[in-house]
C-alpha cells in the first residue's frame, strides 16, 4: 500500500512539472562557433531527460558486460549447489531406505560436486556404514571430527564404530573428549557416565551428575542419584560401614521406592537401634513396590523375638498391601517358622490354582513340616519344575540373583525392574548381516524357566559385579547412525542432540551457495 502511495505521489509530481512548463513557455538560445539553436523551454527539458535515461542505459550495458565473468561464475555455483543439494537429499533417502546401489551412487555425485561440505560427509559416513565399510565409516569420521564445525558429529561416529567392535576404552576416550568440547552433548554425558559405572567408579560417577544436573529434569536427577548413592553404599558396606549408612539414608531420602535403598536403610537403622525409623522406611518402600527383600528385612528388624511376634510383623506388613503374593509368601514363610500352619495354608491358598515355583516350594516345605508327609512333599517339589516362573531382577534379557545399578548388557542406569523373566520383550528385525563380537552377559537362566532354584550369593561384592551364568544374544547396534533419534535409542545417542555440529548441518549449505 505504501509502495502504490509514493507511486502515485511520484507520477503526480511529474505531471505537474509537465504542465507547468506547458504552461509557462520560453526559449531557450544557443550560440555557438557560428552555429544558433532557439528552441523552447520545454523541448530542452525533454531532451535533457532522454540523453540522461540514454546515459544510464549506456552505462549499465558496460557494466554487465565487466561483471559478466563474475555473473557466470555466480550462476554456475549456484547450479552446482542445486546440484549437490539435490544428490545428498536422494543420498540420505537411499541410505534409510537401504538402497545400497542408489547410495554409492549419489555418494560419488556428491563427492565430486561439493566435496568436504559437512552433509557431504554426513552421507559418506552412512553410506559406508550401510556398506559394512567400517575403515571407510570411520576415515569420514575422523575428518570430520579435524574440523571444528563438525567435531562433535564426528565424536559422535567414532565412538559408535568404537561400541560396534567392542572397544571400551575407544569409547570411552570419544565421550570424554566429546564431553568437554561441548558439555551441552546428552549422549556423551550419559556415555562416560555409565562407563564410569561399568567400572565401579561411583564416586567419579556422581560427580560427574552433579555436572549434569542442569540437563536433567528433577525426578530423573534424583531417582539417579539414588541409584548411584545405593550402589555405593553396598560397595562400601564391608569396608567403611559409616560411610556407607550416609550413602543409604541419602539415597532413600532421594527415593523411598528404590528396594535396595529402602532395604540397606533399613538394617542400618535397625543396627542403631531405630526401629519405628527403621519400620517406616521399609513400609513406605513396600506400600510402592512389595518385594521379598524388604519382607526380609522387615522380618530381621527385631533381634531375639519370637517366631509368633516375627509373624505378627509381617502380617501387619501384608495387610498394607492387601492381595499381594509377596505379603502372602512372607506371611507363609513366617507361619511355617512359627509352626502356624494352618494359617500358613491360609496365606498360600489363593495362589495354588496357577501357583509359581516359590509357591511349590512353600507348599513342600508345609507338607513336610505339618504331616511329614514325603510324598505330597516330592509331588510339589516336581510340580515346582514345570511352575511359571517368579518375577527376578531383570534387565535387558540379563537375570540376576541381587540387584544391579546398571544393565551388564547395555549400560544403563537404574535398568533392573523386578519382573517375570522375558515378560515386556519385544523381538526387533535384525537389519545387517554383521555380528558384532558376543558380549558375555545373563540370559534367562535355565533355572528361571524350568522352575528349579536359583543359587544364591553371599559375596556382598555380587551386588556390583554380578556371576556369569550363559551368554544371552548380542544386543545389534543400528547400522547407521540414525538422524533422528528415537527416545528409546538403546545407544547413549539416545539422543535428543542440540549440538553444535548438529545445528551446523541445517546451515550448512552456505558455503555452496556462495
Amino acid at each position: 500500500m505504501i509502495r502504490v502511495a509514493l507511486y502515485l505521489i511520484l507520477v503526480g509530481a511529474i505531471a505537474y512539472g509537465v504542465a507547468f512548463f506547458a504552461d509557462r513557455p520560453g526559449d531557450v538560445v544557443v550560440t555557438w562557433q557560428g552555429l544558433r539553436i532557439e528552441t523552447s523551454l520545454l523541448v530542452v527539458s525533454s531532451a535533457l531527460v532522454a540523453a540522461f535515461v540514454v546515459l544510464i542505459l549506456i552505462l549499465g550495458f558496460i557494466r554487465a558486460i565487466a561483471r559478466s565473468p563474475v555473473a557466470l561464475s555466480h550462476l554456475r555455483r549456484n547450479r552446482r549447489g542445486v546440484r549437490a543439494y539435490e544428490a545428498i537429499s536422494n543420498g540420505l533417502i537411499a541410505v534409510g531406505a537401504g538402497d545400497i546401489a542408489a547410495a554409492r551412487k549419489f555418494t560419488a555425485e556428491v563427492g565430486r560436486l561439493a566435496p568436504g561440505e559437512p552433509l557431504a560427509l554426513l552421507l559418506s559416513a552412512q553410506s559406508a556404514q550401510l556398506t559394512g565399510d567400517r575403515e571407510a565409516a570411520e576415515r569420514a569420521f575422523r575428518t570430520m571430527a579435524g574440523r571444528p564445525d563438525t567435531k562433535a558429529l564426528g565424536l559422535h561416529g567414532l565412538f559408535i564404530e568404537a561400541r560396534r567392535r567392542n572397544d571400551a576404552a575407544g569409547a570411552r576416550a570419544y565421550a570424554e573428549e566429546a564431553a568437554r568440547t561441548a558439555p551441552s552433548l546428552g549422549w556423551a554425558g550419559t556415555a562416560v557416565l555409565e562407563a564410569r559405572c561399568r567400572d565401579g567408579d561411583w564416586a567419579g560417577a556422581l560427580s560427574l551428575l552433579e555436572q549434569n544436573m542442569r540437563r536433567l529434569d528433577k525426578a530423573r536427577y534424583r531417582r539417579q542419584r539414588a541409584v548411584l548413592l545405593t550402589a555405593r553404599a553396598l560397595a562400601a558396606e564391608d569396608t567403611d560401614r559409616d560411610t556407607a549408612k550416609d550413602f543409604a539414608f541419602e539415597a532413600d531420602k532421594l527415593a523411598p521406592d528404590l528396594v535396595p535403598a529402602a532395604a540397606l536403610a533399613g538394617r542400618f537403622f535397625a543396627e542403631g537401634g531405630r526401629l519405628r525409623k527403621a519400620s517406616r522406611v521399609i513400609d513406605t518402600a513396600w506400600r510402592a513396590n512389595p518385594h521379598p527383600e524388604l519382607a526380609q528385612a522387615y522380618a530381621e528388624l527385631r533381634s531375639g523375638e519370637s517366631a509368633r511376634e516375627r509373624l505378627r510383623r509381617l502380617t501387619g506388613l501384608a495387610d498394607k498391601v492387601p492381595g499381594h503374593i509377596e505379603g502372602a509368601l512372607a506371611v507363609a514363610r513366617a507361619a511355617l517358622d512359627a509352626q502356624e500352619f494352618v494359617k500358613a495354608r491360609t496365606a498360600l491358598a489363593p495362589y495354588l490354582d496357577r501357583p509359581t515355583k516359590r509357591v511349590c516350594l512353600l507348599m513342600a516345605a508345609l507338607e513336610r513340616a505339618e504331616r511329614n508327609d514325603e510324598g505330597r512333599a516330592r509331588e510339589w517339589m516336581a510340580r515346582a519344575v514345570n511352575a511359571a516362573p517368579d518375577p527376578q531382577w531383570t534387565a535387558d534379557g540379563y537375570v540376576s540373583d541381587r540387584w544391579l545399578p546398571i544393565s551388564p548388557v547395555s549400560g544403563r542406569i537404574d535398568a533392573f525392574e523386578w519382573r517375570v523373566p522375558l515378560s515386556g520383550m519385544i523381538a526387533a528385525p535384525i537389519i545387517e548381516s554383521e555380528m558384532p563380537k558376543p558380549v558375555e552377559s545373563t540370559a534367562i537362566q535355565s533355572g528361571a524357566i524350568e522352575g528349579t532354584p536359583a543359587p544364591r550369593q553371599d559375596d556382598k561384592a555380587a551386588a556390583v559385579t554380578p556371576r556369569r551364568r550363559r551368554a544371552s544374544a548380542p544386543v545389534k547396534p543400528e547400522p547407521v547412525i540414525p538422524l533422528v533419534h528415537a527416545p528409546d535409542d538403546p545407544g547413549p545417542a539416545a539422543i535428543e542432540d542440540d549440538s553444535p555440529a548438529m545445528r551446523q548441518e541445517s546451515t550448512g549449505w552456505g558455503k555452496i551457495f556462495e
